[in-house]
């Protein structure tokens, strides 16, 4: 039988390797539904909108994970012990991309705009965990990776 709901955006994964982005789309959907304030504790809502929120919760989750909270019916219960289980993601992001900057050399890539990519893809996940990232610490980090004989001496 084909999916009759189409999901909005992919589901949690078991692994919840991609909780971070989930959560924002989450956060925007039930917004936009009207019913944000269903996965804040004290926020009481009719049956109807609590049961919405719960619904889209449910249906936007990996089906193990649907199956192992199947008896829970209160999405902020759902929410919290989701987040409780994957929040840590933010920092294994934060760990990687420090990991990723450390190791990102210039002369590793043959095109420019290739290490730019890689370099901007780093800063955005620092930034995105918290610290942020100038655009002088991004020159800083490409000058300090060339290599001693392409960097001009001064007269």
């Amino acid at each position: 039988m084909a999916n009759i709901a189409k999901l909005e955006f992919p589901a949690l994964n078991i692994t919840g390797d991609n909780y971070m982005s989930w959560t924002a789309h989450v956060k925007r959907h039930l917004k936009s539904m009207g019913v944000l304030n269903a996965i804040t504790e004290g926020n009481y809502f009719e049956e109807q909108d609590r049961e919405k929120a719960y619904v889209f919760l449910h249906k936007h989750i990996d089906e193990m994970l649907q199956f192992e909270y199947s008896n829970c019916e209160n999405p902020y219960v759902l929410w919290e012990d989701l987040k409780s289980r994957f929040d840590h993601q933010k920092e294994l992001l934060l760990l990687t991309a420090r990991d990723e900057l450390n190791n990102l050399r210039f002369q590793d890539f043959k095109k420019v705009n290739e290490y730019a990519s890689a370099l901007f893809r780093i800063c955005s996940t620092l930034q995105f965990c918290g610290p942020t990232v100038t655009e002088e610490d991004m020159l800083e980090k490409t000058f300090s990776t060339f290599h001693a004989s392409n960097i001009a001496t001064p007269i």
